[in-house]
Parts: C-alpha cells; sequence; structure tokens
C-alpha cells in the first residue's frame, strides 16, 4: 500500500473501532487531516473546532487562516506539509480535550507518524506536546526543538493563541521563521542530537540522562 492508502486505513480503523464514541455522537464528522502523506513536516494540534467539525478539515477557522499565514511565510503551502490533531472529533463547547480522549487517540496518531516518518514534527500547543515530551511547560520550551528516540519535535504556542493575546502573534512568526533552519541541521547532521531527559514522562518509559556529548544544537537551538 502507499503512505496515503495505509493512511486512509487508519482513518477507517478510527471509525470501525469507534475510538470516542460520546464524542464522536456529538461531533459532525471525523476530522482526520490534510496535506501530503510525503510530507517532512507534520503539524499536530490539540482538537477540531466549529469550522473544523463541520468542514471535515483540520485548522480551517481563524486560527488555521493564521497557520496558512505561517506557511507562506516561510514558503510553504498546506499541501506541502501534514495537518492533524490529536483528538479528531469535535469536543463539546470546544472545551479542551481531556486527557483519557487524547490517550485513546494517541495510538492512531502515532502510527500516522510511523507512515509519514518526517524530519520534523511541530507541537502546536500545550495539549500536544505533553503527549511527547511530557515534563515540560510551553511557555518554556516553545521555538526549541528536541529529539526524543529518533523524533525531532518543535513544540509552538498554538496559532489561536495569536487570536487572544496579539502580542503572541510575534512569538509564534519568529518561531516559526526558525523552521527552515531547523530542518536544514536536521538533514545535515540527522543524527547528532539531544536523546531528551523524560524525569517524569507521562506516557512513555523514562531513558537514561544523556551524556555531554549527545548534546547539541537541539536542545536549545540558537
Amino acid at each position: 500500500m502507499t503512505k496515503a492508502e495505509q493512511l486512509d486505513k487508519i482513518k477507517a480503523d478510527i471509525i470501525a473501532d469507534r475510538v470516542c464514541p460520546e464524542l464522536a455522537a456529538g461531533a459532525t464528522q471525523l476530522v482526520y487531516s490534510d496535506g501530503s502523506a510525503e510530507a517532512e513536516l507534520v503539524f499536530i494540534g490539540e482538537a477540531p473546532g466549529k469550522n473544523e467539525d463541520e468542514q471535515g478539515l483540520p485548522f480551517v477557522g481563524a486560527a488555521g487562516k493564521f497557520l496558512d499565514e505561517l506557511l507562506a511565510g516561510i514558503g510553504l503551502h498546506r499541501k506541502d506539509v501534514y495537518i492533524t490533531n490529536i483528538v479528531k472529533y469535535r469536543p463539546p463547547d470546544n472545551r479542551d480535550p481531556l486527557p483519557d480522549e487524547k490517550a485513546e487517540f494517541l495510538p492512531y496518531l502515532k502510527t500516522q507518524l510511523e507512515v509519514i516518518r518526517p524530519k520534523l514534527v511541530v507541537l502546536l500547543g500545550r495539549h500536544s506536546m505533553e503527549c511527547f515530551l511530557p515534563g515540560l511547560q510551553i511557555s518554556k520550551a516553545h521555538g526549541q526543538p528536541k529529539r526524543l528516540r529518533g523524533w525531532v519535535y518543535l513544540p509552538l504556542f498554538h496559532p489561536a493563541a495569536a487570536l487572544y493575546n496579539g502580542g503572541m502573534r510575534t512569538v509564534i512568526t519568529s518561531d516559526f521563521a526558525r523552521i527552515p533552519q531547523i530542518l536544514a541541521q536536521i538533514t545535515q547532521k540527522p543524527k547528532e542530537s539531544l536523546e531528551l531527559d523524560e524525569a517524569q514522562p507521562a506516557l512513555q518509559k523514562s531513558p537514561s540522562r544523556p551524556s555531554a556529548t549527545q548534546r547539541t544544537i537541539f536542545d536549545n537551538l540558537a
């Protein structure tokens, strides 16, 4: 099967397995993904909102328009990347996704990543970050790429933050602008990066603490 076919199968599995049936019952439809199965960049948000629920695509509301602007700022379009959410049904009243809802969807999300094998996974917002990099704070970790077990993650503030706080727009745009540089450095030195220390892992087993020789730009990219 092609990557696109494998991703379609994961979507079908979510429906067949009745993941989060209470959320599904209150939603219009499953909001699965948008973009290319061959993408080097994957963006992971939190959960669909009203516009996403109606259109069946992630990030098509106001936050999605800002994401499109951010992509254009680094010379990319939605078709060049892959966009999805942790939770793929709209929570009622746009509330935050609950821990058990994120846990139910996480295996399917990780399978999506295994199929695509992107160079960089951009985690949009604290809910997304906590699923992959537990124990970090988005206010401190944003804009700093981290490598964990072969994956490189970039935590960023969720684009929606700029809708409620105009000052966040500059921060998010600045962090986003570093993505091409980070991708280039991953390509040039794919194995020379930090194994992130997980002192209090929420969803993964804890590795041993990295030695000083393992530390590189990926801990805190200048």
